[in-house]
């Protein structure tokens, strides 16, 4: 049986990561799924429905990797590592990560959608503040900076790098510049 809600939010993904929030419109989003836009309606009324719906469904999509990441990898850098290789799935796609897509559009966003765009971006930084400050307190990543400093670090890094890469469709210089930041967390060797 059709999952046309969940077809919907795929193709909707599709073109906000590639397009932004304000690059599409239902007609475009019923033509990729091959509906018609009043079927849309049913599902979404309102496109800050679905805007909403896809940042929630992206977010519990990061939430599942998130914990498996720390489930598996042992320390920081490793940690990190694995979090960085979420945002390379992007570059081989050609698709950036829908909420920075979203946050690019700032105050021409519906609020709601700053709101929960906002949101998604707080839990990831605690969660790298987190596994940065326990890879300090195992000695796996170097002492100094901050941990919520560090947090924002690696996301501007990652993101940046994944703005960059997408345009240049190169995801082994994505997986460089990963390999960079990882590499810099890790306590210095005299």
């Amino acid at each position: 049986m059709r999952d046309t809600r969940a077809e919907l939010l795929s193709q909707a993904e599709t073109l906000v990561r590639g397009r932004g929030y304000a690059g599409f419109s239902y007609a475009d989003l019923a033509e990729a799924v091959g509906i018609r836009k009043a079927s849309i309606h049913h599902h979404f009324p309102t496109k800050v429905d679905l805007g909403a719906a896809l940042v929630a469904a992206y977010a519990d999509r990061y939430h599942t990797a998130l914990a498996a990441i720390r489930a598996d990898m042992p320390d920081g850098p490793g940690r990190i590592a694995s979090y960085g290789q979420l945002y390379l799935g992007g570059v081989e796609q050609g698709l950036g990560c829908l909420c920075a897509a979203l946050a690019i559009e700032g105050e021409a966003l519906p609020e709601r959608l700053r709101g929960d765009i906002a949101t998604f971006f707080e839990g990831h930084l605690a969660w790298l503040e987190t596994v940065l400050r326990e890879g300090q307190a195992d000695g796996s990543v170097r002492s100094g900076p901050e941990p919520a400093v560090l947090a924002r670090y690696v996301i501007a890094t990652l993101e940046g790098a994944l703005l960059m890469e997408r345009l240049f469709a190169s995801p082994a210089a994505f997986s460089g510049t990963l390999a960079v930041l990882v590499d810099g967390l890790r306590p210095r060797t005299r």
